[in-house]
Formats: C-alpha cells, sequence, structure tokens
C-alpha cells in the first residue's frame, strides 16, 4: 500500500472543479487500497507519492518536495488556467512540468498544447461522474440548463444572450453562484429582462444532477476549461450537450460532434438551440453522438486509467 499526497489549491468546503475532481480521486484511490492524504499545500511530512493538481498554483509544494525527495515519483496534473493561460506565460508552471515524472490531462485535445518531451510522459484521465439518474426533461416546457459558478472563464451569460433570438417558449435554468457582486448584478438584470431566464445560484450537487437531468439541453460556453466535469456528468445522465467550440470541449466530446457553436456567438447557439427545439432528427443526433461518448466517463474507466498512471509514475521514482 502506498501513501499518495495530493496536493490541490482549492481549499477545503469549495465547490469548484478542482477540489471535487482531488476528492473523487481520493475515493477511488482508497477503493484501491491506498492511503491518500488531501491537502492545499504539502505538509512537508513523508509520503510514497505527490499527486498535484495545478501546474502554477501547486508549484510551491511540486519544488519543495522534488527538493527533499529528489527520486520520489511526482504526477502534475494540468488545469484549464494551466493549459490555456499559465503554460505559455509562467515558468513556474513549465518547472513543475519538468520535474514531474508523469503529466496528466483531463481530456484528449490538451495534449496538442504540450512539447513533445513533456507528450511523452503525459497520460489522459476523463473525469467520471456516477450518478442514478437518468434523463427525464419536462413534456411541456423545452428546457436548457447552464451548470457553473458565473466567472468570466465560463462566459456564463452566453445562453441568456442568445434568448432575445429566440421566439419559442422555453426555460433557461443557470445553477452556479455568483464569484462577484458584477456577476450577480447581471444575472439578475437577465431575469428581468426575460421571465424565460432563471438563476437559480448555487446547489448542492445532488441538486444540480437534477436540474441536468431534467433538461433538454445543457449549454456549456466556457472560454476556458481543462475538461468540463459536468460534461462528464451530461454524458452519464443523457442530457445532450451545446457547447463553445474550444479545445476543453472539443477534447470531451470529440472533433466530430455536431453540438459545437463558435465562442461567444449567441447567435450562433440561439440557431443550434431552435434546431433541436424543432427539429427531432437533429436532437436524437446529439443524443446519440453523447452516448457515444458515455463510456469514456465511468468511474471504473477513470480508476483504471488513474492507476496505470500512478504505477506507472511508482514505478520510474523506484
Amino acid at each position: 500500500m502506498a501513501h499518495i499526497c495530493i496536493v490541490t489549491p482549492a481549499r477545503a468546503g469549495t465547490r469548484n472543479g478542482n477540489r471535487h475532481t482531488a476528492l473523487r480521486w481520493a475515493g477511488l484511490l482508497r477503493a484501491l487500497g491506498q492511503r491518500v492524504s488531501v491537502m492545499v499545500e504539502w505538509d512537508r511530512k513523508p509520503c510514497d507519492l505527490m499527486l498535484a493538481l495545478h501546474a502554477r498554483r501547486s508549484h510551491a509544494s511540486v519544488l519543495e518536495y522534488r527538493q527533499q525527495y529528489p527520486q520520489q515519483p511526482l504526477v502534475v496534473t494540468l488545469t484549464g488556467t494551466d493549459l490555456y493561460r499559465d503554460l505559455p506565460a509562467s515558468r513556474e508552471a513549465r518547472q513543475s512540468l519538468q520535474l514531474a515524472n508523469r503529466v496528466i490531462v483531463l481530456q484528449e485535445d490538451a495534449l496538442h498544447f504540450l512539447d513533445a518531451k513533456t507528450r511523452k510522459k503525459a497520460d489522459i484521465v476523463y473525469q467520471s461522474a456516477k450518478t442514478a439518474v437518468r434523463h427525464s426533461p419536462p413534456k411541456k416546457i423545452f428546457r436548457v440548463a447552464v451548470v457553473g459558478h458565473l466567472r468570466e472563464e465560463k462566459d456564463p451569460f452566453r445562453t441568456a444572450l442568445a434568448l432575445p433570438h429566440l421566439q419559442q417558449d422555453l426555460q433557461v435554468v443557470q445553477v452556479g453562484d455568483a464569484l462577484s457582486p458584477l456577476m450577480k448584478l447581471e444575472a439578475e438584470k437577465h431575469m428581468q429582462s426575460d421571465a424565460r431566464y432563471r438563476w437559480l445560484g448555487g446547489r448542492t450537487h445532488a441538486q444540480t444532477l437534477g436540474w441536468i437531468a431534467r433538461s433538454h439541453l445543457l449549454v456549456v460556453s466556457s472560454v476556458m476549461e481543462g475538461g468540463a466535469n459536468v460534461i462528464s456528468e451530461a454524458a452519464r445522465i443523457g442530457t445532450p450537450v451545446l457547447a463553445s467550440h474550444m479545445s476543453g470541449n472539443v477534447g470531451m466530446l470529440g472533433r466530430n460532434y455536431p453540438g459545437y457553436f463558435p465562442l461567444f456567438d449567441e447567435q450562433a447557439l440561439s440557431s443550434l438551440i431552435r434546431k433541436n427545439i424543432e427539429e427531432n432528427e437533429s436532437y436524437q443526433l446529439l443524443k446519440r453522438a453523447l452516448a457515444a461518448r458515455r463510456r469514456l466517463f465511468a468511474p471504473t474507466a477513470e480508476r483504471a486509467a488513474l492507476a496505470r498512471v500512478l504505477c506507472a509514475a511508482l514505478e520510474r521514482g523506484a
């Protein structure tokens, strides 16, 4: 049994993707018989392997661990901000990758953003979703869900901005905490201007999964995304996804997925929504395309991929 230290910059009690990933991975690894500690910064206690989420923000822990234990295995996981913002500009992020025995990316398209040396030691671990709920949208109203905290990287109001281009009777439900007063004001403004839009604020994970299941479509309009866990959840539930055409979403859904719209383009998004309201054939095509990716996001698949990465790191560090 190995003692694995998971370092994540997301503190206990926060409801962001990094924290969810760290806790889920801890559970998967404990199920494999490993001893796991989760912390925001390395506590300087000995462990057999460090698994660090976020190359830049966990850099201090990565560097100190490598200096103290130069032969011990080290795995660094790249998040969306790492890949699409930090790597080009941050020496710390690049050094974290240089120091790592193995590198984890959360979707297939991320590999194109790594240099050749890093790509050789990189593995894909798709994030999984374990949920008993299944797709059961309402019969009397067409509902579109938007899930994620209200922050710039998510382009959170693109679906609300698409509503004026739609004459159909539909409902947009947005779930997620406003991470700034300005985001809260904008959500309230959209509710006042169009009764079809509802912002529910933050909800529990179970409640959020319920809203995804009870919606005809989920919109993921992110500008920057390492590999959205909400896409994994929608795929496991069976709720079709409309997604912005950017690397993190393409890496989760595949290059030929039929539900993409250009970044920041609410008119294109409104056309996709309208098409899936009016054309059952298009809607069923979307469902089939997502179902073809469903197995990638099974907990058994994530556990096996994670085990392979850590076994490879432990062997090289031995």
